[in-house]
């Protein structure tokens, strides 16, 4: 049988994260809670919508959305980081990062949080009309499941950089978080791996810790190098992929097993679900809550 080329599995993977199940996963107890919806009297942060070039991704063009909330003072505030961004920003979404962004700063669970949320390149002189999965961002897979500190380095030297023209964010890496679904999941790691300088706090949902571009060797990695100062919060369930990269579940078991073995502070949440953000989204404000505590 043909092999799919990691381009080619990016694409088709973007049709497994929209899809609400797959054979043998349950999604139906997974229900957003009131932190993940408008409440009333809640203030609303703004959101504004962003088109880069990247030089350290050469050819390729993408959308960002900032997000500052409305209790931002000028002061720096935290920020967080997320992959795929167009599928957290969106505020109907399954992740609704945003209305979890304004609900745990109004309550005084997180401190002023600044998001960017960051879709991946398209190899084209111009973006399509709306964002999505479709059409693929042809630069997907490349970006995101690669070992090695590119996107870490288009964070740090052209998007940071550019958003802080306009709004403080802090330098302090133990105040920066970054989270990503699927291969936004590996990437997320991959970024806090690089530059434990810059990133320590990392979110992974459905991370594919697989062997499409070689991430199936972090376990490994893991184990064998002395521990880096990275908090990170996995979530899987045991109805996600099963195929040529490998078993979904298996590694995302593997990563936790490892980073218990490294003594790392991590959580893992596994449950039933499929590839997509339906699990993730339900328990995000609680994953956040957890992710920005020094417990």
């Amino acid at each position: 049988m043909h092999s799919l080329r990691p381009s080619s599995w990016s694409w088709l993977v973007l049709f497994a994260i929209v899809a609400a199940s797959v054979a043998g996963a349950d999604d139906s107890a997974y229900q957003l809670g009131k932190d993940s919806q408008r409440q009333e009297g809640t203030p609303q942060g703004e959101v504004t919508e962003h088109v880069w070039r990247s030089k350290v991704f050469p050819g390729t063009i993408r959308r960002y959305w900032l997000y500052v909330p409305k209790q931002y003072d000028g002061a720096e505030a935290n920020l967080m980081v997320f992959q795929d961004g167009h599928a957290y920003v969106d505020p109907q979404g399954q992740f609704r990062a945003t209305v979890v962004l304004d609900n745990l700063i109004h309550q005084g669970d997180l401190s002023p949080t600044v998001g960017l949320f960051v879709d991946p390149g398209f190899k084209r002189d111009a973006l399509p009309d709306k964002p999505g999965w479709r059409p693929r961002p042809e630069n997907r897979s490349f970006e995101y499941d690669t070992l090695s500190d590119q996107y870490a380095r288009m964070l740090l030297e052209e998007l940071i950089p550019e958003i802080s023209k306009t709004v403080k964010v802090t330098s302090d890496p133990d105040r920066r978080a970054i989270c990503g679904i699927s291969s936004g999941g590996i990437c997320a790691w991959t970024v806090a791996w690089q530059r434990p300088d810059a990133f320590r706090r990392v979110l992974s949902h459905v991370g594919s810790f697989t062997n499409i571009r070689g991430g199936h060797v972090y376990p490994a990695l893991i184990r064998k190098t002395p521990p880096k100062p990275i908090r990170v919060f996995l979530q899987d369930g045991s109805g996600d992929l099963d195929n040529e990269h490998g078993n979904w579940p298996l590694a995302n078991q593997q990563m936790a097993a490892a980073l218990k073995f490294a003594k790392y502070k991590y959580r893992f949440e596994y449950g039933e679900g499929a590839h997509n953000g339906i699990h993730g989204g339900a328990i995000l404000p609680d994953s956040m809550r957890w992710l920005w505590s020094d417990e």
